[in-house]
């Protein structure tokens, strides 16, 4: 078969895209696809036809199709023919690593059109910035430690980042997390960006992994995959960026698919998140006081770094630790509120005086242009924590900094605005998208005010390939000894879900008492994508996780029991708790939504395929059954057996 780059089917100009485009895919599901071994499933016709009407109409559908309707197969079809009609990639976020390595992996959905199409897809991944090596922290890193991991990844830089002489045409991606998957994720935080790092103003800028990689994904002609993070990282960053004459994050797009839809509106929260701590405003300010400025301006920083140590050490104070959170409760005193007003107006002033010495004296522009920057983003964070009821805030505290950390509470406006205004297509696809078939929940929590919907069920016999037993928690220890029967039992095999990483880490230290006769491999060991594989290829192998509720597919014999070891109910952290603030009733509104969305997820990672089998061990308290059984038997596949 001739592999193709173009339209994969002819339209002359007396013909109409969509009719023909409707033609061919009917071909690639009735015909061609059967030809490849593909089974022809009604759900994935019936979902083809939906998204046609979007993709024509330039609507926003919710496209709820359950496990193994084949809905990637289908929405990839019009994304990479509708990107080639316009001339503009199509841009796929995934809710995480998992499900962007499902689609790309060997063997994965887009290797598998290409080779049943002849189509050759130009498809490139855009990366948030924490999965790139920092050569400003990796360098001295490596002058002074003597960690073998750390010292691999110095080693695995390439020449021409050290060589000044060298030439753009000799530059070549690296630093992507995945290329050094024997990192563990507490040592990546040690070498790869964060948000501590002026990127502007960086020597290695030119010539970072992160900058070569940006340049590369740019120029795709199909497909752009990245995070939700990322795509709204993107959103709230294009006209800054624009402003500052640079490009931005992601080029223009064709339409738009949300896999895992349901997740897009904590990563659009998480992308207007403001985040603070006392070390930054200094360093900014003090290059500040080294230019040529007034004694007026002087004595002002001075009174902001005095007010601004003063307000933080008052928040450190006063926080509350939340359980099962690394986010700390910021009570909203008057006094904490008095002093974030003063500094903001502090702030505000000093932004002023900032032009005066900019026209009064020689400072350098570009860096006068960095500050003026800062200032404005920490003015802004202040006024969403002032906004009575309007701002989220937390403290996180690590063993170098504190940091303070804002988001707003409702982003759907903002949504509607900057993303949903476009007129292309969006395509919200996600086994789990509706609550009891209403998507109204989730359109509004978006702003999304016109769309359509469909939902088909998952055409796997769950009757025949799933048992799911449910248990009752008397006490911690006795559990992980039951749960530790259950994996021996199964002889490994298995997926441990935890709700939390607190409760993941209680089981590892109770597990790591024990002998198996099967490898435990447990979230946070390796780059997460190596640590999936490793679960793959050793079949036996047992893998806890406290992310991966969604996204993980691992068909066949190596997951053939799933163990959640409590109802993933939500953290009380400062978010879900200004959630549970706003609604009437927060058992109701919020705790039990999530908490049935993200069990429905977990319950999908069992049967991937229709060769799959194997039993749910779901664990509950006994308060948790008397008042949640009904609800949790209503979204469940199979009866429950106790």
């Amino acid at each position: 078969m001739t592999r193709n780059t173009s339209i994969p089917f002819t339209v002359s100009k007396d013909d109409n895209f969509f009719d023909r485009l409707g033609d061919y895919i009917g071909d690639v599901f009735y015909d061609i696809l059967p030809e490849q071994g593909f089974e022809l499933r009604d759900e994935q016709i019936y979902m083809a036809f939906q998204l046609e009407q979007a993709f024509k109409n330039k609507h926003t559908i919710f496209a709820e199709a359950g496990v193994g309707t084949g809905k990637t197969l289908v929405y990839l079809l019009y994304a990479i023919c509708y990107a080639r009609y316009k001339g503009k990639p199509a841009i796929i976020t995934c809710a995480d690593e998992t499900l962007i390595e499902q689609l790309v992996k060997k063997g994965g959905d887009i290797e598998k059109l290409e080779k049943s199409l002849g189509l050759e897809v130009d498809v490139r991944l855009a990366k948030a910035r924490e999965n790139y090596v920092c050569i400003k922290k990796l360098n001295p890193l490596a002058e002074i430690t003597d960690d073998e991991d750390i010292l691999s990844v110095h080693d695995e830089i390439p020449e021409f980042v050290f060589d000044t002489s060298a030439v753009m045409k000799s530059f070549e991606r690296y630093g992507d997390r995945k290329e050094y998957p024997w990192v563990s994720d507490e040592k990546w935080e040690k070498i790869a960006w964060d948000p501590l790092q002026q990127c502007a103003t960086c020597d290695w800028r030119h010539r970072s992994g992160q900058t070569l990689n940006r340049e590369y994904y740019r120029h795709a002609k199909d497909i752009i995959i990245c995070s939700h993070d990322f795509y709204m990282e993107h959103v709230w960053t294009k006209e800054s960026r624009k402003r500052e004459g640079q490009l931005p994050l992601l080029p223009e797009a064709s339409s738009v698919v949300f896999d895992e839809g349901h997740l897009l509106e904590v990563a659009a929260q998480k992308g207007l998140t403001y985040r603070f701590n006392f070390e930054n405003l200094t360093n900014v300010l003090t290059g500040y006081m080294g230019q040529d400025v007034r004694e007026e301006s002087l004595l002002l920083v001075e009174d902001i770094l005095s007010l601004n140590d003063e307000w933080f050490e008052l928040l450190g104070e006063t926080a509350v630790p939340v359980e099962g959170s690394n986010r700390q409760d910021i009570p909203r005193t008057d006094t904490m509120v008095d002093m974030a007003k003063r500094l903001n107006g502090m702030v505000q002033q000093l932004l002023e005086q900032l032009v005066f010495d900019a026209e009064l004296f020689s400072m350098d522009e570009y860096h006068t242009k960095i500050i003026e920057e800062y200032l404005e983003f920490f003015s802004y964070g202040l006024m969403n924590l002032l906004k009575d009821d309007q701002g989220i805030y937390w403290l996180e505290e690590n063993d170098t900094t504190t940091s303070l950390v804002v988001m707003p509470r409702l982003v759907e406006d903002v949504l509607e605005k900057e993303v949903f205004s476009q007129n292309i297509p969006f395509v919200f696809s996600s086994a789990t998208l509706s609550q009891g078939g209403d998507f109204t929940y989730l359109a509004e929590s978006l702003g999304i005010s016109d769309f359509d919907s469909f939902t088909v069920a998952s055409p796997f016999d769950y009757e025949e390939n799933m048992k799911l037993n449910g248990h009752i928690e008397q006490e911690q220890t006795m559990k992980w000894e039951q749960i530790g029967a259950q994996l021996k039992d199964n002889q490994g095999h298995t997926l441990v879900l935890f709700s939390s990483e607190k409760e993941m880490n209680q089981f590892r230290k109770w597990a790591d008492t024990q002998e198996w006769d099967f490898r435990m491999l447990y979230e946070g060991e390796y780059e997460i994508s190596a640590t999936v594989r490793k679960f793959q290829k050793e079949a036996s192998a047992v893998l806890c996780t406290h992310n991966l509720w969604e996204g993980l597919d691992v068909p066949g014999e190596a997951l053939t029991q799933v163990i959640i070891s409590s109802l993933p109910f939500p953290p009380k952290d400062p978010v879900f708790q200004a959630k549970r603030k706003h609604v009437s009733d927060p058992i109701i509104e919020v705790d039990l939504p999530y908490m049935l969305l993200r069990l429905r997820q977990g319950i999908g990672r069992l049967i991937r395929t229709t060769d799959d089998h194997g039993v749910i061990q779901l664990w509950m308290t006994e308060e948790d059954k008397t008042l949640y059984q009904k609800k949790i038997d209503d979204i469940l596949p199979v009866e429950m057996n106790w």
